[in-house]
């Protein structure tokens, strides 16, 4: 009894507009969504009330939770804001500049006003410390320990640093001056947030290293008192589960883990996306897809192939230009690999006041005031204020009737805001918003798919958040995909994303040797540590010794090169006779990557990396809808009439999402609405309902 008690989980999504909700449990046989605003003074109020109001409506108590799973851009936020902790650095002597200094290189080589990414940590607050280790590990200068005390007094007393970093030179291969120094700090202030660059990124790269030292201590304490008050409140509610929180690389791990190693969680919320979506890609039986996530702020764009999102070992935070490689401050951390552009419902409409041109984003109206439609005091006509004046939304049936939408209050908005500065009609102006943004869309996947080598054309478009099945139909026109799936519930699938996300992580360690000459010994060791530290975060994390799986990669180049490729590697315990193998692995990604293989190069391995899976959990979304009554006559609620570019007013069928049952098919155009989402199906488009629920579109 006790087991069928505390099998529910719940899936909380914090975004810039809208915080969504999943509730499921197999037992009971449950399925609830849930989407309110979003609370930016404090996220928590929000999550509190959705996860109280999704367990009334589910006839549950708190108490009833196994756990709570949840995913914040809190990270992201504070960089780009730069509203984090006042930090300090204790490094080699010598190197107290290298984070200023960087990689010696302009990201735009023309421009002679060129804006660099500020440093979070000023010069003023990076002290200097007598200690050097050699690239193998051997000690060429002993740390001075007197000096790191004086240097960590000076930071947090006269300095005011609420926040350490340690970065020495050469750390990943040996990290015991870090630790003798960490040792010191924490003896003398044993509260205080200490991040080592040995632990944060064990790699090769000082930049790089120090930099993602720096941001993990810039938002320790922030992250500290966020998990500390959402616990706190959850606890308070009655809940005695297991919080879990979303790591960028798509994986789960426990507020332990979060708390120490915060710059893990930048991509927290939008890696959640992806792996809905490559949820949904195998339940559908798709090996290719392009993840489509549009909510309320932004849009995210990411490849799944093979029942698996792309990922990538580096990220830039907080870029002075949004798609200018090279602009932002470079980390070492596993993410999800996507773009993600400021093309959301609540992107602000305005006319440029230089070009006279009608611009969209990336500014976006938020929770507060949010759209013109809220009636809450927006005043500037957004995205899904120009979708309300298409017709593709129900004012009376927004978040299934919460939220009644204003037209009135938005025809005036777009007749003053925009329609008077240009000369056109609001509908026209409302076409060209739309225009706008899916064309914006359209272009990051375009560039996103080149720089893979990849064709939009053999994929397809899975849509999904509270906008993303509204703009599918153009985007997938303008991308020529030829189909598109909107799962059931997509206007909250990222939340269900948190629920179907494996426990696991993606561990590193750098062995730098030509690969004809690479101490194995030192590589499968190496090995070994990093599978035990994961099988102990795994564990703690919920999964099961036995059931978790180990994938060796490693980062390699030709020698004399400045960047690696990632390639597979055949086992965790390696050595000589698995060097062709290990060769032909690398030629088969470098061709794949550069169109060539120079096969007379000899190769050097950089970086060892394990990633540590455990089992996902399968959900059935659509428990709770499996009707007997369901049908298309039944779900069929009336007609209204909706504007497509090119094509005029259509009156379209409206259906209800959840009296679709699998198997029924229809023509567009159309329009299937669901609480959290409306889906539109343009003209020219076959629609049917799959045997997982799915909405499947296929486009002539």
């Amino acid at each position: 009894m006790a087991k069928e008690v505390r099998s529910t989980r719940i899936g909380v999504d914090v975004g810039g507009t809208f915080t969504d909700l999943v509730l499921h449990d197999p037992v009971r046989k449950l399925a609830l969504t849930g989407k309110l605003l979003t609370t930016p003074e404090d996220p928590s109020v929000a999550i509190v009330s959705g996860i109280t109001r999704v367990l009334g409506e589910a006839g549950l108590m708190p108490a009833d939770l196994h756990s709570v799973v949840h995913g914040t851009t809190l990270v992201t936020n504070t960089i780009i804001e730069r509203t984090g902790a006042t930090v300090g650095l204790i490094t080699t002597q010598g190197f107290r500049d290298t984070i200023e200094i960087g990689r010696e290189t302009r990201y735009d080589l023309y421009d002679l006003f060129l804006e660099r990414p500020p440093v979070i940590v000023p010069r003023s607050r990076r002290l200097e410390v007598a200690e050097r280790v050699s690239v193998d590990g051997a000690v060429l200068v002993k740390l001075d320990e007197h000096a790191v005390a004086d240097a960590s007094r000076r930071l947090v007393e006269e300095g005011g640093a609420e926040a350490l970093a340690i970065s020495f030179m050469h750390s990943y291969g040996s990290p015991a001056h870090e630790r003798r120094a960490a040792e010191i700090v924490r003896n003398l202030y044993p509260s205080l947030p200490l991040s080592l660059s040995s632990e944060v990124a064990p790699e090769i790269r000082e930049f790089e290293r120090t930099t993602t030292a720096c941001a993990n201590a810039y938002v320790q304490p922030l992250m500290h008192r966020y998990i500390d008050k959402l616990e706190a409140k959850l606890e308070s509610l009655g809940f005695a589960g297991r919080l879990y929180i979303m790591l960028s690389s798509g994986g789960i791990t426990t507020p332990r883990d979060a708390r120490d190693f915060p710059i893990r969680l930048i991509e927290s919320g939008p890696a959640a996306g992806a792996m809905a979506a490559s949820f949904i890609a195998k339940t559908a039986g798709i090996d290719r897809v392009i993840s489509f996530d549009m909510g309320g702020t932004t849009a995210k764009i990411c490849l799944v192939e093979d029942g698996r999102p792309d990922h990538k070992f580096d990220f830039e935070a907080g870029r002075v230009r949004r798609f200018q490689k090279g602009s932002g401050m470079p980390l070492k951390v596993s993410v999800v690999d996507m773009i993600e552009i400021g093309a959301g419902g609540g992107s602000l409409a305005r006319i440029d006041p230089a070009s006279r041109l009608l611009k969209v984003g990336p500014r976006s109206a938020g929770s507060v005031p949010g759209p013109v439609c809220y009636g809450r005091g927006g005043e500037q006509p957004t995205v899904t204020d120009a979708d309300l004046v298409l017709g593709r939304l129900d004012p009376d049936y927004f978040l299934g009737g919460e939220l009644s939408l204003d037209v009135a209050r938005v025809r005036k908005a777009f007749a003053g805001k925009i329609s008077a500065a240009i000369g056109i009609g609001e509908e026209e102006s409302a076409l060209g918003v739309q225009r706008i943004v899916d064309e914006m869309m359209a272009a990051a996947t375009r560039m996103h798919l080149a720089e893979k080598g990849k064709d939009p054309r053999e994929y397809t478009l899975i849509a999904f958040g509270g906008a993303g099945p509204v703009h599918a139909f153009n985007l997938a026109r303008l991308l020529k995909v030829k189909k598109i799936v909107v799962p059931l519930g997509a206007g909250v699938a990222s939340a269900l994303g948190f629920l179907v996300a494996p426990p696991a992580t993606d561990m590193v360690r750098s062995h730098v040797a030509r690969l004809d000459r690479v101490d194995w010994a030192v590589v499968n060791a190496h090995f070994a540590e990093m599978k035990a530290e994961g099988l102990r975060l795994l564990t703690e994390a919920g999964a099961e010794p036995e059931t978790i799986s180990f994938r060796p990669t490693a980062e390699m180049r030709h020698t004399g090169q400045g960047f690696e490729i990632s390639l597979d590697l055949p086992s965790l315990v390696l050595s000589d006779a698995d060097l062709d193998v290990i060769r032909a692995n690398f030629f088969e990604s470098y061709r794949m990557q550069f169109g060539r293989a120079l096969e007379n190069n000899p190769i050097e391995a950089v970086n060892w990396r394990l990633s540590c899976t455990a089992p996902s959990i399968d959900i059935d979304i659509s428990e709770g809808h499996k009707q007997t009554k369901a049908s298309l006559t039944a779900a069929r609620r009336e007609t209204r009439k909706v504007l497509f570019e090119g094509e005029g007013w259509k009156d379209c069928a409206v259906y209800d999402r959840y009296l679709l049952p699998p198997g029924t098919a229809f023509a567009g155009p159309a329009l299937v609405e669901e609480r959290e989402s409306t889906c539109v199906i343009g003209p020219d488009a076959q629609a049917r309902i799959d045997a997982s629920f799915n909405l499947v579109i296929e486009m002539d």
